[in-house]
Parts: structure tokens; sequence; C-alpha cells
């Protein structure tokens, strides 16, 4: 398609048109009264066309082109702009755009004599106004949509990030690590190679699990910390080794926080102590994320997590990973070995019901806490075969399982398990709706007072930290700040 037919189709970018108009009659020496003249339209006319005024006709731009001793294309967009022309259209969208007509800013004429250095200012402020309208616009559907690129991203990369593991390796090298799980002091070590000393204090800001002090090299962490005190650690130093920093969107802060994830992870359990030992159950058709677990000295759902990262990318074996609210609800899942799960309209996973006849679910109902819970289960889309556990922590409990395609089964412990369901989610029949016959007798004689997580009816917490309350961090630092 030439230009002129996409100008046809879809019209020019008035704007820009303009001041390459502008552009060329200044370099060629016109006055604007000489150009109108020689086109057969008054100057203002001809004033509003370079300001962006008027969206410019194509027989007045062939007019206009010819006069100039130019072609079309050099004033739709083969003239490159200089920089003093892009500032001024980027500060007329700017002032143009819904955001700034929302505030009550009237559009203003940008003429010659207003400085560049104003041109820059009007574009920061309007930079920061647009960052302010996004940081406060983190809605559930975002939400979603993040988890849902992410989730996509891992699952290309079969949830192994080499970059992150040599993170991992770097730092445990540089503390000299003997190998094998990183203890407490080993925490400890890599903090104080990263410049950093800890400090336990009993008025950490609610809102945060960690405080860094960049400036004097302090992190600070609760006196009330539950759980692996390695853990707190190391998420706090993840964020300085990757460089992040203040994250522009949800996107962002996710992102960040499952690399700061990956790579506690993968301090934790490292890649070269943990393939050999994972691949030695291989061997053994004795693969289990409790002796995983318990080798590393971490949490269920630590192993789990970690075996995700290295199940496809050296054992050769895909996967899949949930984490189920006692409600029902999804609140962690990949996979790559193509289990169908429950997705909404945008294709997340996160904050769907999980099936009541998946392992993730069932497990809630088993009474031995003490042994993991096996089951294979049916499906649309094949027979998968999960392991499963239930823990606890503020929000509630929690299941975190982990499960493979029936074919990858021979290789883990628990291949035995006499445990079988049928899942058909996908089927609108399935444990979405109940029965017809139990749905008909009481539908119209039941209403609930639904226990809605109010997370479900807010829009997320705002901040570039979503949740975090910014002036509190603030004046915690300036309170244990040394003297």
């Amino acid at each position: 398609m030439t230009i002129a037919e996409e100008l046809a189709e879809e019209g020019p970018d008035a704007l820009a048109v303009g001041r390459r108009i502008r552009q060329l009659r200044t370099a060629r020496g016109l006055t604007l009264e000489e150009l109108a003249a020689a086109v057969g339209r008054a100057p203002s006319q001809l004033s509003m066309l370079e300001n962006g005024r008027r969206e410019p006709r194509l027989s007045m731009l062939r007019a206009i082109a010819k006069a100039l001793g130019t072609g079309l294309d050099a004033l739709l967009e083969a003239e490159e702009l200089d920089e003093r022309a892009s500032m001024e259209i980027a500060v007329e969208r700017a002032l143009r755009s819904p955001r700034m007509q929302a505030l009550g800013v009237t559009p203003f004429r940008i003429g010659r004599g207003l400085p560049d250095e104003a041109l820059r200012a009007i574009l920061q402020l309007a930079g920061e106004i647009d960052r302010l309208h996004d940081e406060r616009s983190a809605t559930p559907e975002e939400a979603r949509r993040a988890n849902l690129e992410l989730r996509r991203l891992m699952r290309r990369q079969h949830n192994y990030f080499p970059e992150l593991e040599q993170h991992a390796r770097d730092l445990l090298a540089a503390v000299d690590h003997p190998g094998g799980p990183l203890t407490q002091r080993g925490a400890s070590d890599i903090a104080a190679h990263l410049g950093f000393t800890l400090h336990y204090v009993p008025d950490l800001p609610q809102t945060t699990r960690s405080v860094a002090d960049l400036r004097h090299g302090r992190i600070y962490l609760s006196e009330r910390v539950a759980g692996d005190p390695r853990t707190a650690v190391l998420q706090a130093l993840a964020s300085r080794v990757l460089g992040h920093s203040e994250p522009v969107d949800y996107s962002e802060f996710l992102r960040q926080r499952v690399e700061q994830n990956y790579l506690m992870g993968a301090l934790l359990i490292p890649e070269d102590h943990a393939v050999p030992f994972l691949t030695d159950a291989k061997a053994r058709r004795a693969i289990s994320i409790e002796d995983l677990r318990d080798a590393y000295a971490v949490s269920y759902e630590s192993a789990a997590h970690r075996f995700t990262n290295l199940a496809t990318q050296h054992l050769g074996i895909p996967v899949h990973f949930l984490k189920v609210h006692e409600s029902g609800t999804i609140t962690k899942a990949y996979e790559n070995d193509d289990v169908n799960f429950p997705t909404d309209r945008l294709g997340s996973i996160e904050g769907q019901l999980c099936c009541r006849r998946w392992t993730s679910r069932v497990v809630f109902d088993v009474d031995d806490r003490f042994n993991p819970y096996y089951q294979y289960t049916d499906t649309g889309n094949g027979t998968y075969w999960c392991t499963a556990r239930v823990e606890h922590s503020s929000q509630g409990a929690h299941s975190v399982s982990v499960g493979v395609r029936f074919e990858d089964t021979k290789w883990f412990v628990g291949r035995d398990t006499a445990h079988r369901g049928v899942s058909r989610h996908a089927v609108e029949t399935c444990c979405r709706r109940p029965p017809a016959e139990l749905e008909g007798a009481w539908r119209d004689r039941a209403w609930p007072d639904a226990r809605t997580p109010r997370t479900l009816l807010a829009t997320l917490p705002t901040g570039s930290f979503p949740g975090v309350d910014t002036t509190e961090v603030y004046a915690f630092l300036e309170a244990h700040a040394p003297r």
C-alpha cells in the first residue's frame, strides 16, 4: 500500500505533519505568509495546519509539498523531525490526553518562544501523572493479566532461568560454600559479602517482610519472624543482587518477586548439588518431594517450587504445580505438561476454583497429615498423578501439590497408590455445577451469604510496592539510622 493510500484509509498524524511543514518551511527560509501565498491559503489557515489544529487534506498537502520543492513522503513520514519539533508534538499530545483533560488542564498553543526547558518540564510532569495513574489502577484484572504473562514466560523456559542459577552459583562460590544445603551461617556470610549487616527489630513495618537501608548497608528483619530464618534474609538480599529498581507497574513488581523467590531457592537448594541428587533418585525410580525437602531443610513448598525449576531442564520430566487455598481458590500455578487447569476468559489460572475431585482439593479431607497424599486423576486431557501436602500460614491452610503425566509416574515414590479420581472440570457438568436433581430441588429455595475475600471486591493496594506504607518505612529507617 502506498503512503497516499494509507493516508486516505487512516488519515495523517496532524501534529507530526504540521511540524514537518514548519521544519521544511523554516529550512528553506520561507515565512508563513510566503508559503500561504504560494498555496493560495490564508496565513491563519496554514498556522493552524502547522500547529496540528486542522486535519490536512491530501490536495492541500500536495500543494504544500510542491511549494516547498519536495515530495509528499517528506511531509508524511520520510523527513525526520528535530528534537524541538519532537518535544512540541509530545507536549501537544500530553496536553490533549484524557488524563490531562480530566484534571482540567486546557491545551494551549506552544509558541517558538517557549524554552526547551519548559517543554521538558511539562513532559516530566505528564509522565509522573501517567505513572501515578497507572500505579493506582492495579486492578484484579491487571493482576491476572500480569500473572498470565509471567506464567507463559515460565512455561516457555520450563521454569528454568540460567542467569538466576549463575547468580546463585557466583554467590555461593564467593562465600566458599562447600556444597549441599545452605546453612544459616552461610546466609549470613552472603549478607556480609554483599556489604550488609542484619538487624532484628520489634517494630518492623507490618506491611513489609524486611527493609533494606541502602545508605548504611543494613537489613532490618522482624524479631517475630516465623518459619525458616534464612528465607527472609535471602529474599531481602535477592533484589540487591539482581539490581532491581523501583517497579513501574504491577507486572514488573510481580516479575521481581518471582526472581527473588527463584534466586532464594537456587541458594537454598544449589543446582550443582541438587541435580545429582535428583538424577540418582530418578535412576532408582524414587523421586520424592519430601526427600528433597528433608535433604535441604526447607519447606515443602520451597522444595516443590525448586523441583519445578530443575525437573524438565535436567530430568526431562514435564510437571505441574498448584497451591490451593482451603476455600478451593488457586493462588499459584505452573504447568508445562499440558494439564488442563480451569481458567478465566483471559486465560488466567490464579483466582479460579480448583476442581473438588483434583488432588489439591481432596488432600484437605485426608486425616493423615504426616504422610504425603498421592492420587491418580483421570481428566479429559489424560491421566495425571499428583503428590500433595497441606501447610498452614497466617492466610489459612493451603495445599501444595506437584504432578506429572501418567507415563512419567514411574520415576516417583507413591506411584503404587490406589487413590483415583475423575475430574471433568473443563466440562460444565463436573463439580462447578451441582447434579441436575439437586439443583432443581434447591436453586430457587436457597440464598447463601457469600464469604467473599475482600481482595476480590477491591483494587490491589496502591504504590510501587503494592500494599507497602512508604511513609511508615521511611519513618522507621529514620528512627533506626546510625547517628
